[in-house]
């Protein structure tokens, strides 16, 4: 007597030995921080690629002696070019016999276009945090009196919140606005100060005693503010930065640091510029040649380090993180 079992000799051919899903395994993305809400973007650049805008300095005071003329001086002028030089896109395809022969194709193809603008938008954001590069390398920056650009004075360069004092002292003495005063910070920076003793001692520091139940950032922003800072984290700054820097705390150098960036974000002090000459722009079209529907995005743009005044730079060890 014989029936039906798993084992049998023929069940082979009436069992899928895999079954595929309809469902597409998405991979995890960075959250964005949406940096062009501190650009400060044109509106005033209908044609061409560079930018001229004419720059004007403060009056100067001189002694006056009774009964002798006066002296008349004129004020500084300069300029601050920046050019249209980003001309990106992001592409992809289905052929006809893809559509026809897969069956998430339709899934597929539904989702060109939202990669397409991520792919975008997550460019835009390295490309302004890389801005920071219009300072002086393996320099102070000096403004004031103080340093703009500095590797970080924890430890093996690791950031402390001594750095962040003396973030804000540097704006402040560039007169920086102090309203809004933004720090964008790598994920290493988020563990240095989570883990630093006088923080996770909450005896002598009750204030901070929510970073051990709930952690010091939620997404991408720190539940505190830290020295005047809302501080936000960002795997999209720029990394592999190895520089030495003879600054106030004598010479230091980093190796392969990220740039930690802190500036003011009131409106008529943002410390970048840009000028978008074609916003993203999707286009598709059926080749016929290659039997393909084909999908584009291109856009052109231009960003540049604006008021240096406004921006400082500290450069940081990120490799120093442990489990203990």
């Amino acid at each position: 007597m014989a029936g039906e079992t798993s084992q049998g000799a023929n069940s082979a051919h009436i069992i899928r030995s895999e079954v595929w899903s309809s469902q597409l395994k998405e991979i995890f993305q960075e959250e964005l921080i949406e940096p062009s809400k501190y650009v400060t973007w044109l509106t005033d650049f209908p044609d061409g690629t560079t930018f001229t805008i004419p720059t004007v300095g403060a009056a100067s005071v001189s002694n006056y002696v009774e009964d002798t003329a006066i002296v008349y001086t004129a004020l500084d002028k300069g300029e601050f070019q920046f050019t249209i030089n980003k001309y990106i896109h992001s592409a992809t395809y289905i052929t006809k016999k893809q559509r026809q022969d897969s069956y998430v194709s339709a899934v597929l193809e539904a989702g060109f276009i939202p990669k397409q603008a991520r792919a975008i938008a997550e460019f835009l954001e390295a490309n302004v945090f890389a801005l920071q590069s219009g300072q002086t390398l393996s320099d102070p920056n000096d403004v004031n009196g103080a340093n703009h650009r500095f590797v970080a004075s924890g430890t093996n360069e690791v950031i402390t919140v001594s750095d962040f004092a003396y973030a804000d002292f540097a704006l402040t003495q560039a007169n920086a606005p102090q309203g809004q005063r933004i720090a964008i910070v790598h994920p290493s920076v988020e563990f240095e100060l989570s883990t630093l003793t006088n923080l996770v001692n909450v005896s002598n520091n009750p204030r901070w005693e929510g970073i051990i139940a709930d952690k010091l950032g939620t997404g991408l922003k720190f539940v505190k503010n830290v020295y005047g800072f809302d501080t936000f984290v960002s795997k999209f700054l720029a990394t592999g930065i190895t520089e030495t820097i003879t600054g106030a705390a004598g010479a230091k150098t980093a190796g392969a640091g990220a740039a930690n960036l802190f500036f003011s974000a009131e409106s008529d002090a943002l410390p970048f510029i840009g000028a978008w000459r074609q916003m993203p722009e999707v286009e598709s079209q059926y080749n016929q040649n290659f039997q393909r529907e084909e999908y584009v995005t291109t856009a052109r743009f231009g960003t540049a380090l604006y008021r240096p005044e406004n921006l400082v730079v500290v450069i940081s060890d990120t490799d120093q993180v442990s489990p203990g």
